[in-house]
């Protein structure tokens, strides 16, 4: 009676998730839809103004592409680059110097030499905040700033083009691309897709895309932000202290209009991620601050990740009867629901099927970000615990 139970939950679970969770696991929404409604015939003179600004703390290894491909824009308009070197001690500005300075683009970068958060703020978002300032003092600061981080490739000459024609055409007032993660080594192959596929879980982008829906969500690695929407609601010390600065900002950005989020083929990140431990650290900095700090919302992780997907393979392999047959059912569908996403970076379906082992991983990574919280080494980041500022800020807006 008890596995018939825990088959018919896992099986609503999955039904659920296939039918009335914004449809995330179809992976439909995408630069391509952003470019179609951004057509336009505007001459060059009409384009909006754009400043890419990169916050860089020890990247000297990726910068140079980074900087490389963002001088080889082919974008009509006034476009800038700003660097805020976040106090690197690796050369980091050097390589992006030397990086415009091949491509005959020195006139187009300009670096900015960051200094020491102040008590409430995280690293990067004091990085773009230093950032922000500087352009909102110019003489004639830009319609839009490109937030974008130094390992993201804008590999498609025309990328900036095509997401502000189509933020021009949707009226948004942050257009996010989900760049997408290199996937090559055996560790990548086994977590990226997966890391994509519970984001949208999490963040529904048909939802986030939805004006009528309050779920709001970004990506780090590529938000371009109407600058003065950005300064009407407050700018980045309205997020100061948050550790997933993206989605704050999506947050924060959807109370002043539309937003738009989706997956891209054409801008990528080219962070190599060789080991599982790479990918855990990533993971690790931020997954409790995603569950606000509570021991209760962890908890109900970790109960809703045994039921969503260690639950049916065990019922498959373990269970007798209907309750075998409903947790067979579930295990399909979750392999199913993860294909298109696993098409999306060029790998077998047959990886669906191991999806509950990948989950583990995750549910054991969301374990030790918790862990490490509670030991005060939380939001790990370059030499720096951030999740004490995070806390802070929760328990100062409480």
């Amino acid at each position: 009676m008890g596995a018939g139970l825990l088959a018919v939950a896992v099986l609503a679970i999955w039904l659920y998730l296939l039918l009335a969770r914004g449809f995330f696991w179809r992976a439909a929404e995408r630069d391509d839809a952003l470019a179609a409604a951004g057509e336009t015939d505007r001459s060059d003179g009409d384009w909006p103004s754009v400043t890419a600004i990169v916050p860089a703390r020890n990247e000297a290894d990726v910068i140079a592409k980074t900087i490389d491909l963002l001088t080889r824009q082919t974008y009509p308009g006034r476009f800038s680059i700003l660097l805020v070197d976040d106090q690197s001690s690796d050369g980091t500005a050097d390589a992006a110097r030397a990086a415009a300075a091949e491509a005959g683009a020195t006139d187009v970068l300009m670096v900015l030499k960051g200094s020491d958060p102040p008590a409430g703020w995280t690293g990067k978002l004091w990085a773009m905040h230093q950032g922000f300032g500087r352009v909102q003092e110019q003489t004639a600061p830009p319609d839009y700033v490109l937030f974008t981080d130094a390992d993201i490739a804008y590999e498609a000459p025309d990328a900036i083009e095509r997401l502000v024609s189509g933020a021009e055409a949707r009226g948004t007032v942050l257009t996010s691309l989900m760049v997408k993660l290199r996937c090559v080594s055996l560790p990548e192959r086994l977590l990226v897709p997966a890391f994509i596929f519970f984001f949208a879980k999490l963040y529904p982008f048909a939802w986030v895309n939805n004006p009528r829906r309050a779920i709001a969500a970004a990506a780090g690695g590529c938000m371009l932000v109407r600058r003065e929407a950005l300064a009407v609601a407050g700018g980045l010390a309205a997020i100061r202290g948050s550790l997933i600065d993206d989605c704050a900002l999506g947050a924060l950005m959807k109370k002043q209009g539309p937003i738009w989020l989706g997956l891209t083929q054409r801008v990528v990140s080219h962070r190599p991620y060789l080991s599982v431990n790479d990918i855990r650290r990533m993971v690790v900095r931020s997954a409790y601050a995603e569950l606000r700090y509570s021991p209760w919302r962890l908890a109900g992780t970790l109960l809703g990740m045994a039921l969503t997907y260690m639950a049916p393979p065990a019922l498959t392999l373990f269970a007798s009867g209907a309750a075998q047959a409903l947790g067979a059912a579930a295990w399909i569908m979750m392999a199913v629901s993860f294909v298109p996403t696993l098409r999306f970076y060029r790998r077998s379906p047959l990886w669906g099927v191991i999806l509950p082992v990948i989950a583990a991983f995750y549910t054991a990574f969301t374990i030790e970000s918790a862990i490490q919280h509670w030991r005060g080494r939380g939001g790990a980041w370059k030499g720096r615990f951030q999740a004490q500022a995070a806390s802070a800020e929760k328990i100062a807006g409480a």
